[in-house]
């Protein structure tokens, strides 16, 4: 009898471990699918952040204002705005603006071209354009444009112009921004001032126009009404023979595009 129950000790030993052996082999099977459920499921949801980055980077433009200076005489603007946020000042509406001295073509066609072939290659590269104008007879005031590229969404403004001066002589480039003490735009000085700078770098690289540099003025509406960064490029002379004559050649027109272009992309890539 002592003999038959040390067997059967044995056995339920043996049984036993069989039993704790087994159950550990489960054990190790439930950790290993658990670790791979999770592993899975960590996958899925790096997948998905992926997906939904790669979804916004995909649908996600950057938006740009242009605001092609002054408009065509037909409309009348000689109505009065403020100047600045509550300043009192009262300057006009908008204008048709200066006339090419040698080209006999009017300030307000020439922006409005160079705004549009702006737009065109901005467009091809994937950014997203608004225009306060796309016509010579939209009545538009300077404020409501400033306003109009404030409620867009536009990460910035860029207003194209052609200088005049009673000096014929006078020649070059030069971009307008608000300075630091500007009561209403002072805060876009520094944003405003490297937009200005990189414009005018490649302008007048491709130009060959002169750069006169970046200057502070707290006197435009367009400018003094602005809440993002902004800058009024006057892209030349039309009182100078030698560029208002260049301005009035469509291929030259095409080199002016492509030097505020190479410009804009400059500063939305550094910023």
């Amino acid at each position: 009898m002592r003999e038959l129950k040390a067997v059967e000790s044995s056995s339920e030993l043996m049984e036993s471990k069989t039993q704790v052996v087994h159950q550990e082999k489960l054990a190790d099977q439930d950790t290993s699918k658990t670790q791979l459920d999770n592993s899975k499921k960590s996958n899925n949801i790096e997948q998905r952040g992926k997906q939904k980055k790669q979804k916004v980077l995909g649908t996600q433009k950057t938006i740009i204002a242009l605001d092609p200076g002054h408009q065509g005489p037909g409309i009348d603007m000689s109505g009065m705005e403020e100047n600045a946020p509550g300043s009192g000042i009262m300057k006009q509406r908008n204008n048709s603006g200066t006339t090419g001295r040698y080209s006999g073509i009017p300030e307000y066609q020439l922006n409005l071209d160079i705004a549009l072939q702006v737009k065109a290659q901005l467009v091809q590269r994937g950014y997203e354009v608004v225009m306060s104008r796309e016509n010579n007879d939209t009545a538009v005031s300077n404020r409501e444009r400033a306003i109009q590229a404030n409620e867009s969404g536009a990460l910035f403004c860029v207003r194209i112009h052609a200088n005049g001066s009673e000096d014929p002589e006078s020649y070059g480039a030069l971009c307008l921004i608000p300075s630091q003490e500007n009561p209403t735009a002072g805060n876009l000085y520094d944003k405003s001032f490297k937009l200005a700078s990189d414009i005018l770098e490649c302008y007048c690289e491709e130009t060959g126009f002169e750069n006169r540099g970046v200057q502070v003025n707290d006197t435009m509406t367009g400018i003094n009404w602005s809440q993002i960064p902004v800058v009024i490029l006057e892209m030349g002379f039309m009182t100078n023979e030698r560029e208002d004559t260049l301005m009035a050649e469509d291929t030259f027109q095409k080199t002016m595009a492509d030097g505020i272009v190479q410009g804009i992309e400059k500063y939305c890539t550094e910023k």
